[in-house]
C-alpha cells in the first residue's frame, strides 16, 4: 500500500502511515504526539485489532523526527549567532543584553554577570560543535557501510583468514599431542596459549579497513531516543517487523536488546540451556579474557593454565556488528544471524549501538530492573519510554523485585563456601576471610529461621512447625540476628565469589579469582577434589548430591544475592515470607514487594515522557493509584487515552447470562461452584451453544483444578460424549511447550470441519484464565466465534501474599467510592483477567464473535463498569437462558448467511 500522511488539521503534525489510517488511529497518534511533546505520563488503551503497534510507531517516530529537526534548527541558530558575534566582537561584554542597573542581584557588577552569561553561551556552543562533529562522523561511517559493499567483503575475508589460522593452530596442537608424550603436554598447553595470546593481541590492534583507528565513539553521547519494551521476545520481534514495514523502516536507527539465552551465538555456551548457566559461563569467559591481558603484561613470571575465552567477544568485530545494526532495522533473529556471520557477539554488540540508536526495543525486565538497566548501559535521563502490553505492569514489577531462596539452596551454598574457605584459609586476605565468615553466618541463620541446621542434609530434616509466617523486613533481620551486618558489602563480596564456588562438583567449569585473590591457582583441581571427596564430607554430602540437578540450573549464590538485595528495600515496602514445608530443603524464604511504585518512581522521574499502553488497560484506577500516585507523579502530568474498536457494533454480541436452561441461578463462588447442579448447568449451556455456534468455541475456567474437576464430572455423567458429537474437545495443557501443539491440532480440526460439513461443526477448547491461552494468543475468525467465561476468576483470597497486600493497601490508600482499597484490588485483579481473556476473539475489522459471561454478578454496576468500553456499550444482560439463546442463534445465523450470500459469495 502507498504511504499516506495523516494529519488532524492545518498546522498539526504529519503522521506518515503505510495505508490510510482509521480515524481512531489518527486520534491515537495525535494524543501520543501531544503527550510526548508535553512530557506527560500517558495511559493509552487501544483494543487488539485496531493497529496499536503501527499507531505507536508512527506517532512516536513522527514526534522524534520533529524533535530532532527542531533541535538541529536551534543548534544552527545558536551557531549562527556565535559566528556573527565573532565577526563584530569589538567589546564582548557589551554584546550581551543591556542591564539597566549597574549591579547584579547578588551584588556583582553587570560586566561580571555578562561575562558569566557569555561563558555559558560559549560552553554551550562548544558542546554543540562537538556533538555536530560526532554526529557527522557517525553519519559518514554508517553511510559508507550502507553503500560500500567492499567493506563487508574485507571484513568477510579477514574472518575467513582468522578461521583458517585457528584451524591450523588446532592441527598443530593435534600433531604435537600425537608426537609428544605426556611429558610435553603441559608445555604444549602453555605454547598454545602463547600463540593464541599473540594472535589475539594482534587482532585487537588491527582495525578492519574503513574503520578509523581512533574510533572512540563507543563513548558517544546518548541521542534522544525512544525505549520500547514489551513482555516477550516474540512480541518484540513482531513490533520490529511492523517498524520494518512502516514508512520509518528505512531511516530509523533501531537496536533490539535481549537476554544471553536469545542472543548468544557461541554454541558451546548455548548448549548449557539454562539462562543462569549461560550467564555464568559468559561472565567466566570474559574474566578469562581480561585476566589474559594482565597475564600478558606479566609474561614470563609464572606458568599459567590455558583458559577458554569467547571467540565472539572481540571489540573490533562488535564495532562492525554495531554499525551493521544501526544501518538497517533488524529483529532478534536477524541480529543473531548477523552475529554468526560476522563472528561478533550480538549480546554485547547490540549494547554498543544503544547510544546512537533512535529506537531501542527491549524486554520489560531489562528496563524495569535498575541493576540490569545500568549493566546494559541504558540511560533514561530525558528519554522517552513506551511500555506496551502493560496491563500486568504492577505484577511484573512486583515479580522482578521479589526473590525466593529454598532451604536446599542455602545449605548447598553453605557447604560449597565452607569447603572453599577451609581449603584456602591461609591464602585469603583477612578482609575477604571476614566477609566469607559473615556470609556463612548469614546462611546459617537463614536455615535456622526455617527450623533447620545448616550442617545436616536439608532433605532429611523434617520441619516441626509447618505453615507460612510473614514478617516485616526489620523483624526478620532482628529475629535472624543479622541486623548488625552491612548487607551491601556482603552482596559485593558474594558477587565476586560467583566464579569460585557456584557449581558444586562440576570439574569442567574453570573457577576464577577476583583481583584481591589473584595468587590462587589450581582451582579446577580443587573442584575435582570436591567432587571426588564428597563422600568424605559425611552426612551432608548426599544432600548436595540429591540437590545436584537443581543446583545446576541456577547458581545458589546468585539466588541468595537476589534475596539479600531484596532485604535492602525500605521496611514498609516489603515483607519476608517464611514458608515452612515438610523438610528444610523444601522450605523457603521469600521476599514480597508490596510497593512496586518505589522502583517505578526512578523511571518516571528521569524520563522526559512515559507511555503505558495496552489493548485492555481497564480498570485504570490501579495504574493511577498504586503505581503513579505512589511514585509521586503529579496527577496533572497524567493523561489518559482510550479508543473504541474498529469493528462495527453488529459484529460482537456480549451477553451476561444470569441463569441456565433449567433456571439454575449462575453464581460460581468457591462454595457453590463444586455443586453437581452447577457443573451440569454449565455443560447444558455449552451443549446448546455448540449446536448454533460454528467453528471454534473457547471456554475459560477460573483455574486448572476447576477445569479438571468439571471435565471429570461431565465424563461421569455422559455429558462429555454429547458435547464431543458436535465439537472435538481440546484441553489447555499445563506445560508451556505443549501449548503450540494443542493450538495447531485445534486449528486443523476447525478447518477440516468447515470444509467437510457434516455433524461435527468445529472444536471446543477448554482454557484457563491467566493460563497460556488467555494472553498473547489470537483466536481470530473461525478459531474463536464464541468466548465463554465460567464464573468470576477472583484470586485466591486465602493466599498470605494477597492478604498482606490487601492489608498494606487499606493502610496506605485513600478509601475511594465507599469501597475498601483491598476490595477494589480483588475486583480489579478479577476483571483484568476477564478482559484479557474475552478480548482474544476479535482481532480485526471484519471479525465477529459472541461473548458469554456466565455469572449473574457481572451485572452488578461496580463490576459491569470495569468491562472495556467497546464491549460494555454492546453488552446485553439476560436473566433467562431462553432469550439469550434466541439472541445467540439469530446472531450466528445472520453472520453465516452474510458470509455465504454476501457480495461475491453467492451460492
Amino acid at each position: 500500500a502507498r504511504g499516506e500522511a495523516a494529519a488532524a488539521g492545518p498546522g498539526a503534525p504529519q503522521f506518515p502511515f503505510p495505508y490510510t489510517p482509521y480515524l481512531i488511529q489518527e486520534q491515537f497518534m495525535a494524543a501520543l504526539y501531544g503527550a510526548l511533546e508535553a512530557g506527560r505520563v500517558g495511559i493509552f488503551e487501544s483494543p487488539t485489532g485496531t493497529g496499536k503497534s503501527l499507531s505507536l510507531i508512527c506517532g512516536a517516530l513522527a514526534w522524534l523526527r520533529d524533535f530532532e529537526q527542531k533541535k538541529r534548527e536551534e543548534e544552527a541558530r545558536l551557531l549562527a549567532v556565535e559566528e556573527s558575534g565573532q565577526e563584530g566582537k569589538e567589546c564582548p561584554s557589551l554584546a550581551g543584553p543591556a542591564h539597566p542597573e549597574s549591579q547584579g542581584t547578588a551584588g556583582e557588577p553587570d560586566w561580571v554577570t555578562a561575562f558569566v552569561q557569555k561563558k555559558e553561551e560559549r560552553d554551550l556552543v562548544d558542546r554543540l560543535k562537538e556533538e555536530q562533529i560526532r554526529r557527522k562522523k557517525r553519519e559518514d561511517r554508517l553511510e559508507k557501510i550502507r553503500h560500500n559493499v567492499q567493506l563487508k567483503y574485507v571484513a568477510k575475508r579477514k574472518r575467513a583468514e582468522e578461521d583458517e589460522t585457528k584451524r591450523l593452530l588446532q592441527l598443530s596442537k593435534e600433531v604435537l599431542s600425537e608426537g609428544a608424550g605426556d611429558a610435553l603436554e603441559q608445555l604444549d598447553d602453555n605454547e598454545e596459549e602463547l600463540i593464541l595470546a599473540e594472535y589475539e593481541s594482534d587482532e585487537e590492534k588491527k582495525v578492519v579497513s574503513g574503520l578509523e583507528e581512533d574510533d572512540d565513539d563507543l563513548e558517544e553521547e546518548h541521542v534522544t531516543k525512544i525505549y520500547y519494551c514489551s513482555r516477550t521476545h516474540s512480541q518484540l520481534s513482531q513490533f520490529v517487523r511492523e517498524v520494518q514495514k512502516s514508512p520509518f523502516g528505512k531511516d530509523t536507527r533501531l537496536v533490539s536488546l535481549g537476554s544471553r539465552q536469545n542472543l548468544c551465538v557461541n554454541e558451546e555456551v548455548r548448549r548449557l540451556g539454562a539462562l543462569q548457566l549461560i550467564n555464568d559461563r559468559c561472565m567466566e569467559m570474559q574474566k578469562n579474557k581480561h585476566e589474559k591481558k594482565s597475564d600478558e603484561e606479566n609474561e614470563g613470571k609464572k606458568r599459567r593454565v590455558s583458559r577458554t575465552i569467547c571467540p565472539f567477544y572481540s571489540y573490533e568485530q562488535m564495532q562492525f556488528l554495531r554499525d551493521e545494526v544501526l544501518v538497517e532495522v533488524k529483529d532478534i533473529e536477524q541480529l543473531v544471524a548477523l552475529g554468526r556471520e560476522t563472528k561478533a557477539c550480538p549480546y554485547y554488540g547490540s549494547r554498543y549501538a544503544i547510544s546512537a540508536a533512535q529506537l531501542v526495543v527491549l524486554p520489560y525486565q531489562m528496563l524495569l530492573h535498575e541493576p540490569t538497566r545500568n549493566a546494559a548501559g541504558i540511560k533514561l535521563k530525558d528519554q522517552v519510554v513506551i511500555i506496551d502490553e502493560a496491563h500486568n505492569l504492577i505484577d511484573t514489577i512486583t515479580c522482578i523485585y521479589s526473590a525466593e531462596v529454598s532451604g536446599s539452596q542455602l545449605c548447598c551454598a553453605h557447604s560449597q563456601l565452607l569447603q572453599y574457605m577451609e581449603r584456602y584459609r591461609k591464602r585469603l586476605k583477612a578482609k575477604n576471610l571476614m566477609y566469607i565468615k559473615q556470609i556463612l553466618y548469614l546462611l546459617e541463620r537463614f536455615v535456622a529461621m526455617l527450623g533447620g541446621n545448616v550442617n545436616q542434609n536439608p532433605s532429611c530434616q523434617a520441619v516441626s512447625q509447618t505453615g507460612t509466617v510473614l514478617k516485616s523486613i526489620n523483624d526478620f533481620l532482628f529475629q535472624s540476628q543479622i541486623d548488625n551486618i552491612n548487607l551491601f558489602k556482603v552482596m559485593q563480596m558474594l558477587s565476586s565469589l560467583f566464579g569460585f564456588v557456584e557449581r558444586y562438583g562440576s570439574p569442567a567449569s574453570a573457577v576464577k579469582s577476583n583481583k584481591e585473590n589473584q595468587k590462587l591457582s589450581g582451582l579446577q583441581n580443587f573442584l575435582l577434589t570436591l567432587q571426588q571427596g564428597a563422600d568424605k564430607e559425611g552426612e551432608f554430602s548426599p544432600a548436595v548430591e540429591a540437590e545436584n540437578d537443581q543446583v545446576r540450573t541456577a547458581s545458589p549464590l546468585m539466588q541468595i544475592e537476589g534475596f539479600l538485595s531484596a532485604l535492602t528495600n525500605a521496611n514498609q515496602d516489603g515483607r519476608v515470607i517464611l514458608n515452612r514445608q515438610g523438610t528444610v530443603g523444601q522450605s523457603s524464604l521469600k521476599f514480597l514487594l508490596l510497593n512496586p511504585a518505589v522502583h517505578f518512581a526512578k523511571v518516571v522521574e528521569e524520563c522526559r515522557a512515559v507511555i503505558i499502553a495496552g489493548g485492555t488497560m481497564q480498570p485504570v484506577a490501579d495504574f493511577r493509584e498504586q503505581l503513579l500516585s505512589c511514585a509521586g507523579v503529579d496527577p496533572a502530568r497524567v493523561v489518559e487515552f482510550s479508543c473504541g474498536h474498529v469493528i462495527p457494533p453488529e459484529n460482537i454480541l456480549p451477553i451476561i447470562l444470569c441463569s441456565g436452561p433449567s433456571n439454575q441461578q449462575l453464581e460460581f463462588t468457591y462454595l457453590t461452584r463444586d455443586l453437581p447442579q452447577m457443573m451440569d448447568e454449565t455443560g447444558r449451556i455449552l451443549c446448546n451453544l455448540c449446536n448454533v455456534v460454528p467453528g471454534g468455541v473457547v471456554c475459560f475456567f477460573p483455574s486448572y483444578e476447576y477445569e479438571k474437576q468439571v471435565y471429570a464430572h461431565w465424563e461421569k455423567t455422559g455429558l462429555l460424549t454429547r458435547l464431543a458429537a458436535k465439537k472435538k474437545i481440546f484441553q489447555e495443557p499445563k506445560k508451556a511447550n505443549q501449548v503450540e501443539q494443542v493450538l495447531v491440532e485445534y486449528a486443523k480440526c476447525i478447518k477440516r470441519c468447515s470444509q467437510a460439513g457434516g455433524q461435527m461443526t468445529g472444536a471446543l477448547l477448554l482454557s484457563v484464565v491467566g493460563g497460556k491461552m488467555s494472553e498473547g494468543i489470537n483466536f481470530s475468525d473461525d478459531l474463536g466465534r464464541c468466548v465463554i467465561m465460567v464464573g468470576m476468576p477472583y484470586p485466591n483470597i486465602k493466599s498470605p501474599e494477597l492478604q498482606e497486600k490487601m492489608t498494606w493497601l487499606d493502610k496506605k490508600m485513600p478509601r475511594a467510592t465507599g469501597q475498601a482499597p483491598s476490595r477494589v484490588l480483588i475486583e480489579n485483579l478479577c476483571m483484568k483477567a476477564v478482559n484479557q481473556s474475552i478480548g482474544r476473539a476479535i482481532r480485526h475489522q471484519k471479525d465477529f464473535a459472541s461473548i458469554l459471561l456466565l455469572d449473574h454478578r457481572y451485572a452488578r454496576p461496580a463490576v459491569f463498569n470495569k468491562l472495556p468500553q467497546w464491549i460494555r456499550e454492546r453488552t446485553q444482560v439476560k436473566p433467562a437462558f431462553g432469550a439469550a439463546f434466541a439472541e445467540l442463534r439469530k446472531f450466528h445465523r445472520g453472520k453465516l448467511d452474510a458470509l455465504f450470500c454476501g457480495p461475491g459469495n453467492g451460492l
